[in-house]
């Protein structure tokens, strides 16, 4: 499947919370069927709490918020933010991609590339001087896109729970 001319990266709008809080719910229960323990498990409240997140980050001059939509329809988001200096992260002032999501009928045909380099170039035009960000350690699929755009390993997340 290839992302056609039909599909257009453009900026969020507010019509677009619903879709965007579907695809959200879509993140939370993906990464929660990665590691259950980890990430927070999807609930009645998750899409309309994801879309009123997203909602208010349009419009925000530090934020980027970017939609594909094919025929009519959002089928992917990106959002990221320009953040200053994190001295928790030891990191410098840099943008940082959040979210990146394609719905799974529109997956492997280029649309979720072309939302991360409409993010990046976006976040650079807010002068993000480097981007970071973090992906699930079994979303294998996501860490070859995002090294095949010129990403690089930094950090490993571990988590430990207690024991009952």
């Amino acid at each position: 499947m290839t992302a056609s001319p039909e599909t257009i990266i453009r900026p969020a709008a507010a019509a677009d919370e619903p879709a965007l809080g579907r695809l959200g719910a879509m993140l939370v229960a993906l990464h929660h069927d990665f590691d259950p323990d980890r990430f927070i498990a999807p609930g009645p409240r998750t899409e309309a709490g994801y879309a009123s997140f997203l909602a208010g980050q349009i419009g925000r001059n530090d934020a980027v918020l970017l939609v594909a939509e094919h025929g009519g329809a959002v089928v992917g988001y990106v959002f990221g933010s320009l953040d200053g200096t994190d001295w928790m992260s030891l990191r410098g002032p840099a943008g940082v991609v959040h979210d990146l999501i394609v719905d799974p009928d529109r997956r492997g045909g280029g649309i979720g590339r072309r939302l991360l380099e409409a993010a990046l170039q976006a976040l650079r035009d807010l002068g993000a001087p480097r981007v970071v960000l973090s992906t699930a350690h079994r979303n294998e699929s996501a860490q070859r896109l995002f090294a095949a755009i010129g990403f690089r390993p930094t950090m490993i997340e571990m988590t430990r729970e207690w024991p009952d």
